[in-house]
Formats: C-alpha cells, structure tokens, sequence
C-alpha cells in the first residue's frame, strides 16, 4: 500500500465515521427510537426526540450576537471545506500517470523522451508472450522521477508463478531496463489464474 492510498483509506475511514454517526443521530431521534425503547442517552446528548433541533432560538441569538463577522466566517469556512472536498474528489478521479520518461543510456540521449504508452505496451506484449502467460496488461503510473510499473498477468492452467516470475524479470522487465537505460524501475506483479470450463467428455 502506498502513502497515498493509506492516507485516502484514512480519510475516507474518518468521513465515513462522521457521516455514520450523524445519521445514526438523525435516525434515533426521528423515530424517537429512545423513548420507544426505553433508552437513556448521556447527558447533553443531541437530537434526543423528534421535537429536537441542531441549532436552537437561544444559540442562534447568541451567536448572532457576536458582530457581523460571524455569519461571513462561517460561510467563508463552508465554502473552503466544499473546495477542499471537490479537489479531493477530482484528484483521486484523475490518474497519474507520468506521460513520458526519459531515455537513459551510455552516453545519456539528452532530449529524448519515451511515452509511458508506448513502453507499457512494448513490456505487455512481450510479457503475453511468455510460457503459461494468457493475458498481460501493464501501467505506468506516478512522476517521471517516482514511476511505477503495475503488471497484471493472467496465466493459463498450465502456468506457474515461479518460472513466470523469473521469466518476467529476466525478459520484459529486463528488456525496458536496457532500453531505456532506467536501472531504477519499480514493478509491482499481479497474478491471476484464467477460468476455464469444465471438459466435456463423450
């Protein structure tokens, strides 16, 4: 697991709590679930019964009471948390990928540059050649200076990790490292066993 992917499991741990729970408020109270079982909520407990409000007459005049910031702070504050919430949300839809990568080499080729495309599809065709491989796809994914390399492989039945594995490292994996001169190049396998039908036998 990646920071990244652990800090978004976090907070959407953490948001999921919050909005549990105000529901579960919510829910108790519109139902009036407490006194229909005869439970007693901790004291100062909010929504207690159906009657009840999240900001009452008294609060809302003391607070209003406070001067004429008040009400632009709040909604200055709500709108920040809706911006922050939407570049979240737009940031996790979009994927990163690194777009090109630079070519390597003895002597270094300044200039050129290698689309993270055309390289995935150069290693997954080689990696769907392999013995006992069904089915190869492969990502790029992060910044040019931190990329890494997703491989998904599929195997047939007659398929074993270990040799494939070994395959994949010496072939396509090594292969990229030589042509593009990338000696640090992070992979990350997946693999799976295809389905296959049950045999008729007449």
């Amino acid at each position: 697991m990646t920071p990244r992917s652990a800090l978004n499991r976090t907070l959407l741990a953490l948001a999921g709590l919050v909005f549990l729970g105000g529901g579960l408020l919510i829910l108790f109270a519109g139902l009036d679930l407490y006194r229909r079982h005869d439970l007693a909520p901790p004291a100062g407990w909010p929504l207690t019964n159906p009657a009840d409000v999240l900001l009452g007459s008294a609060d809302r005049a003391r607070w209003s009471s406070q001067g004429w910031w008040w009400w632009p702070a709040v909604i200055a504050a709500l709108v920040l948390t809706a911006l922050l919430a939407l570049w979240w949300l737009l940031a996790q839809l979009s994927r990163h990928r690194p777009g090109s990568l630079p070519v390597g080499g003895t002597p270094p080729q300044e200039g050129v540059e290698l689309r993270d495309r055309a390289l995935s599809e150069a290693i997954a065709n080689e990696a769907g050649a392999l013995p006992g491989v069904g089915h190869a796809a492969v990502v790029i994914t992060g910044r040019p200076a931190r990329h890494r390399t997703r491989i998904d492989l599929t195997l047939t039945p007659e398929g074993t990790p270990g040799a494939t594995l070994g395959a994949l490292c010496e072939g396509p994996i090594g292969t990229a490292r030589r042509s593009t001169g990338l000696i640090d190049m992070p992979a990350e396998v997946r693999l799976q066993v295809s389905r296959h039908g049950p045999h008729r036998v007449e």
